[in-house]
């Protein structure tokens, strides 16, 4: 078997994606499952140092985040190569489904489906919070355990305000989940993950995406011209929910909720519970107590220890006397 760094042993490949491909490991050193991922054969000599950069990114946008939906990062490094060294990623070993296998085996509970996305959105404010943006929010990365939702594959993750490749290079994502205005080059923002949530709300609500197109041209065209085609009617299904899913889907991205707001809502509406960064919640301002002019004088008043001289003694003694005689 081969093994990483000296410690991390490859036992059965798992995953398999474009660039990269994932194995069930063992970390020799903490006796413990984990998951690496590394690239592809077929690309790690075509990127060089490109692609150590790339999934080095990749590690530390995931590494910024400790979220319950979240899977974690545990290590970084490069294992020697036919021609360069090849970079990998240690993350937690998640157990479970992808939310595209379950979409395969038939529609979603829509209360299954709002809990989902609240812990996604839950996941994505913990993101949004660090100025992280996943940029590829969608089914295949969207796994199911038995303790909750993890949010996976930060592989094309941005910082905030990060610009794509430009007017001729590529839109990073998933084209059903991309919102229109990163078409146009305009940088990452969390405004476009909400409408990746909105989207992944809507599949999960009606079983299938809010636009019909038959190539990724017609849905660019789609998604920029038409509204969403309507939802079909659920039963129980709390108004605010459609309302919020509606908003995230918004073409204009000041209209998109927060991932924040929406966990928040998402999560009553099942009665459900999700964890949210509370920095954004600021306390009020307290206004700052009043001081008298008397604390002020005692407060400036120099202290001093020294014994008091003749004449200090004497002014105290005439002052004792005089308040005797008053009382007198």
């Amino acid at each position: 078997m081969r093994t990483l760094g000296g410690r991390y042993r490859l036992v059965n490949r798992i995953g398999l994606g474009g660039m990269s491909e994932v194995w069930r490991g063992h970390d020799g050193v903490l006796d413990r499952p984990v998951a690496v991922k590394i690239m592809h054969p077929a690309v790690e000599g075509t990127l060089g140092e490109t692609g150590v950069a790339l999934v080095q990114a990749e590690a530390r946008s995931a590494a910024r985040l400790t979220h319950p939906n979240v899977a974690g990062v545990h290590d970084f490094g490069t294992s020697p190569g036919a021609e360069r060294d090849v970079p990998y990623i240690v993350m937690e070993l998640v157990e479970g489904q992808t939310l595209s296998e379950h979409f395969a085996a038939g529609p979603l509970d829509w209360r299954i489906g709002v809990r989902i996305c609240a812990e996604v959105a839950a996941a994505l404010a913990a993101a949004h919070a660090e100025n992280v943006v996943h940029r590829d929010i969608k089914p295949a990365n969207i796994m199911l355990t038995p303790a909750g939702v993890k949010v996976l594959d930060f592989g094309i993750a941005a910082f905030v305000g990060s610009p794509e490749a430009g007017p001729e290079g590529p839109v990073m994502g998933t084209p059903a989940y991309i919102a229109p205005e990163r078409f146009d080059g305009l940088p990452a923002t969390p405004a476009a993950d909400m409408f990746a949530l909105g989207t992944l709300l809507y599949h999960c609500l009606s079983g299938r995406l809010p636009w019909t197109a038959r190539s990724h041209t017609e849905l660019v065209i789609a998604q920029r011209f038409a509204d969403p085609e309507p939802l079909p009617h659920l039963d129980f299904l709390p108004p605010e929910v459609l309302d919020l899913c509606s908003r995230c889907l918004a073409r204009d991205p000041s209209e998109r909720p927060t991932a924040l707001m929406a966990a928040l809502l998402l999560a009553e509406a099942v009665d459900a519970r999700v964890y949210v960064p509370l920095g954004g919640l600021e306390p009020e301002a307290r206004p700052t107590p009043r001081v008298s002019p008397w604390d002020e004088r005692a407060a400036g008043a120099p202290t001093s220890v020294a014994a008091p001289g003749p004449a200090a003694v004497t002014e105290q003694q005439d002052d004792h006397v005089g308040r005797h005689r008053a009382r007198s």
